[in-house]
């Protein structure tokens, strides 16, 4: 068995009795007034300040699903504002006719702009360069909000699930290397790791029939084969996976303008860096194949993403682009994305279809190696599942220094506990030592590397999606996990984990 995520540590360490920082010193000012009115001994104020002062404390520190009442208050509060002025609703240019598709010309019309809803809408999707020694033009995502440059490849991996130990270890040895090239190389500022479980309509099982079927087949072989199809077809899937790598602005800005400027000096940058991560995939991780999607191939990405009831007519359309050219195949950028889409306080409604997203927090003790496959498990026929995982990789020098601020907090923390009378848990040692074996790791030259995840549900809008979202929260507690639902902001948390385009979680909590 092999177990991951054994020595990881939360990003903030608790001060005292389960308290953050802001959290302990907003309960002290909070009961400030309190005090006051025992030094006065003005036991009649008191009577009042003292509820008061409680209220406070549980506004501030009590967790409901994952977040404490005053920041459900300003999440309500910003959902109500979105209603208001129209910012939880999306149409697209194409939907309401303002689309320009021009003539065919690349640099004429906006075919090629991305008309896409939420945190996405900041994104521009460039044809870029052809690759050295390849025909492929891979695209090149541009975000203008968080001013990074990204490229995504679909990925063909065996799996797991008949691995033994070894092949386990050597494939997470070699993500643990891919993730320390990137920190010394300090261009990669997320890779992130996308996969999602579709129905299988069965377009290209019966496009291979057609061509592989014998018509000397015998009658009862041809009439069992019929009958177990009908009996699978409902329930088949199938998985796509996909791997997004995604440099920021500021990093490769001034060797983008010896490389050439522009796209093209950004495109050059970016596909070293592509090089050598296609290098790692292939290598110890196990990958069988690795293509970075041009823009047609990630039109469909997106599209399949958001209507994944279009994923039958454009795969029969890629089947026979193959024997005929002239049928087209893929699609424009400009139409990949939503008709429509709205936001509600706890789902996500794009087009004819509605997800519930969550994220996944990591168990103190680490996961087995392939945990989260259940995670992917459709419950029903007809719903699709997207997991992803963001690898973000921290500088040496930023992880000295989150380094020794965690091992002060958690020293300051000891000798509050120790003032007060508490007596030290085991959990307490637990997060001292693995603080300390982090720092030892550090210094001999490993990588510290941040990790978080998402996971949405998708299923037709006439289905009952919070059903579905409680089956997705209680697949992800049975693979050993913690769900976190991300109430109020499921189009930013169906946007990460569904489709990609490498758009990672926020670096800051709001």
């Amino acid at each position: 068995m092999s177990v991951y995520g054994a020595s990881a540590t939360r990003d903030r360490q608790a001060w005292l009795f389960g308290l953050t920082g802001p959290q302990f010193f907003l309960v002290l000012a909070a009961g400030f007034p309190t005090w006051m009115a025992i030094a006065m001994q003005q036991w009649l104020a008191l009577l009042v300040l003292l509820p008061l002062w409680v209220v406070v404390g549980l506004l501030v520190c009590l967790p409901i699903r994952g977040h404490s009442a005053i920041q459900w208050i300003g999440v309500v509060f910003r959902h109500m504002s979105g209603l208001a002025f129209g910012w939880s609703r999306f149409q697209s240019k194409a939907a309401a006719g303002d689309l320009d598709l021009g003539n065919g010309d690349d640099d004429e019309g906006e075919a090629g702009e991305a008309d896409l809803p939420g945190i996405l809408a900041g994104i521009q999707i460039h044809d870029g360069p052809p690759m050295s020694g390849q025909t492929a033009r891979p695209a090149i995502i541009q975000n203008h909000a968080t001013r990074t440059w990204a490229a995504t490849a679909r990925i063909v991996h065996p799996g797991i699930g008949m691995s033994d130990e070894a092949d386990r270890f050597r494939m997470g040895a070699g993500l643990t290397e891919m993730m320390e090239a990137a920190t010394a190389g300090n261009q990669i500022d997320l890779v992130v790791v996308q996969v999602r479980t579709i129905p299988d309509d069965g377009t290209e099982r019966a496009e291979w029939v057609r061509h592989n079927a014998r018509p000397d087949e015998p009658e009862v072989s041809a009439r069992v084969n019929a009958q177990l199809e009908a009996m699978t077809a409902g329930a088949a899937v199938r998985h796509e996976a996909f791997v997004t790598v995604v440099v920021r602005e500021d990093v490769i800005n001034k060797d983008a303008k010896r490389a050439g400027r522009g796209v093209i000096g950004r495109a050059r940058i970016l596909y070293s860096v592509l090089a050598e991560v296609e290098a790692r995939l292939t290598g110890s991780i196990g990958c069988t194949r690795v293509n970075w999607l041009d823009t047609s191939e990630l039109a469909v990405a997106i599209r399949t993403g958001f209507e994944p009831g279009d994923l039958p007519a454009l795969a029969d359309a890629d089947i026979h682009h193959r024997e005929d050219p002239s049928i087209a195949a893929g699609g424009p950028v400009a139409a990949a994305g939503p008709t429509n889409a709205s936001t509600a306080m706890r789902s996500y409604r794009h087009g004819e279809w509605e997800s519930v997203s969550s994220t996944i927090l990591l168990p103190r003790k680490g996961a087995r190696m392939g945990a989260l496959a259940r995670v992917l498990v459709p419950s029903q026929p007809g719903e699709r599942r997207a997991l992803t995982v963001f690898y973000r990789p921290v500088s040496q020098q930023a992880a000295d220094r989150s380094t020794g601020r965690a091992q002060m907090s958690a020293v300051m923390a000891g000798t509050l506990r120790e003032k007060a009378g508490k007596v030290e848990r085991a959990k307490d040692r637990s997060s001292v030592g693995k603080l300390a074996d982090r720092d030892e790791k550090l210094e001999r030259g490993r990588s510290l590397v941040k990790v978080a995840s998402a996971v949405s549900i998708t299923v037709p809008a006439g289905w009952n999606v919070q059903d579905f979202g409680r089956r997705l929260d209680a697949s992800i507690r049975i693979s050993g996990f913690t769900p976190l639902p991300l109430d109020g902001a499921h189009d930013a948390a169906f946007a990460v984990s569904a489709i990609p385009l490498g758009a990672g979680l926020p670096k800051k909590r709001r």
